[in-house]
């Protein structure tokens, strides 16, 4: 079920009418409409875009409209959800994720399109190049070159003696095949067997821990994405369960219980896209705006989870984290 513009905008609190404007403040009389897209349910994360905007002077109910659409992980109905917002003539689409914007792009080729977070635009096809996308799609990518080698080599120096990892990754999304690959990769430079635990929908997590116990990796790595995210409690009990070291690609992951999260700086992300719909709101072309990468990234370490695996986290690393879970 898709959540009403009602519903989400109650959910941003009363915080929200508190925000103070910016003084450049929009002071146009007309009013906007913004659609937002997400193939999951995370509301948080949009709140982020949300609250960037009014900092840019655009205030709900003044001079913009949301219109929010969750696909709820059911990925069949992104199509229709991207044709609705298209039915409703939206200024500009806000698309989290990656399957998300793709799905609005094959919808409208003229409304301007924003992807929040996308994982890998170029390979998905969602641009034809990044400094100069073309057509109605720009934004912010997820994607970081070797960040499958990065992960694991953070692994490594919490376990040491690591042989064989098991990957859980959403085999619908392109960006997660990606980073199964890169880690595939980063595995072979560092002597480490990778195992794939595909998941394509909420009854595929069952036989993945499955394979998972038969197998008996040395530690579990999990690839973010909207499938992954919604199931991130059932993954750390999962892994508390089996006394597994995990490494995760959000800090919610670590939050649930998991060992350790690396990834790009979501929040980040999130304020830079809301830029790029400010500037299009205002007049910009997408085609003129370069998909930028993340530059900040984020090291979560759950210390709690550590000493209950008997797992020693080196100072050094330690020192290295943006935030220490205890």
């Amino acid at each position: 079920m898709s959540m009403k513009r009602r519903d989400f905008i109650t959910l941003l609190g009363g915080a929200a009418v508190a925000w103070p404007l910016s003084t450049n403040a929009q002071q146009a009389e007309s009013k906007y409409t913004v659609g937002i897209l997400v193939a999951g349910n995370n509301v948080a994360e949009l709140t982020t875009v949300v609250a960037a905007l009014r900092e840019l002077g655009w205030v709900e109910g003044k001079n913009v409209v949301f219109e929010p659409r969750f696909a709820e992980n059911r990925l069949e109905r992104l199509p229709e959800l991207a044709t609705d917002l298209v039915r409703l003539k939206v200024d500009v689409i806000a698309a989290a994720g990656t399957l998300a914007p793709l799905a609005a792009k094959q919808a409208t080729s003229t409304i301007p399109i924003v992807m929040t977070a996308a994982g890998d635009p170029l390979g998905s096809g969602l641009v034809a190049s990044l400094a100069r996308p073309g057509g109605n799609v720009t934004g912010m990518s997820l994607m970081a070159p070797d960040l499958g080698g990065k992960r694991l080599e953070l692994l490594k120096e919490v376990v040491p003696r690591l042989a064989r990892v098991a990957v859980l990754w959403n085999a619908a999304n392109p960006y997660s095949a990606l980073v199964f690959k890169e880690t595939q990769a980063g595995g072979r430079t560092l002597g480490i067997e990778i195992q794939s635990l595909e998941v394509r929908a909420r009854d595929d997590f069952d036989g993945a821990f499955e394979a998972a116990r038969r197998e008996r990796p040395d530690a579990l790595i999990t690839v973010e994405d909207p499938l992954t995210f919604s199931h991130r409690q059932r993954v750390a009990d999962f892994t508390a369960e089996q006394r597994l070291p995990s490494l995760h690609g959000l800090r919610e992951f670590a939050a649930a219980g998991g060992l350790l999260s690396y990834g790009a700086n979501l929040v980040d992300l999130f304020r830079r896209a809301a830029g790029y719909v400010d500037k299009i709101l205002r007049g910009v072309k997408p085609a003129d705006l370069p998909v930028q990468q993340p530059t900040k990234f984020e090291l979560v370490i759950n210390l709690k989870t550590a000493k209950a695996l008997g797992l020693e986290v080196p100072a050094t690393l330690l020192a290295r984290a943006d935030e220490v879970i205890e």
